[in-house]
């Protein structure tokens, strides 16, 4: 499933993202795989991400595959 969500900070050395999912003030996932079909200048906070969750039951199961203003 991809869910739309807000980047809340990228870290280039892992090339993960915290994400804060859309709709939930306090469901925010950590450590994010991010694509890397995605220029790490393009993973700014405050932009929006759409992020493929696999596996619900487990968060750190998912992906950032793309970003947008």
């Amino acid at each position: 499933m991809i869910e739309h969500g807000i980047l809340k900070a990228f870290n280039a050395g892992a090339y993960t993202a915290t994400v804060q999912l859309t709709g939930s003030l306090a469901q925010w996932l950590g450590a994010v795989p991010v694509s890397r079909g995605i220029a790490t200048g393009e993973m700014t906070a405050g932009r929006k991400v759409a992020v493929a969750v696999f596996d619900h039951t487990n968060p750190s199961d998912a992906v950032v595959v793309a970003v947008w203003p």
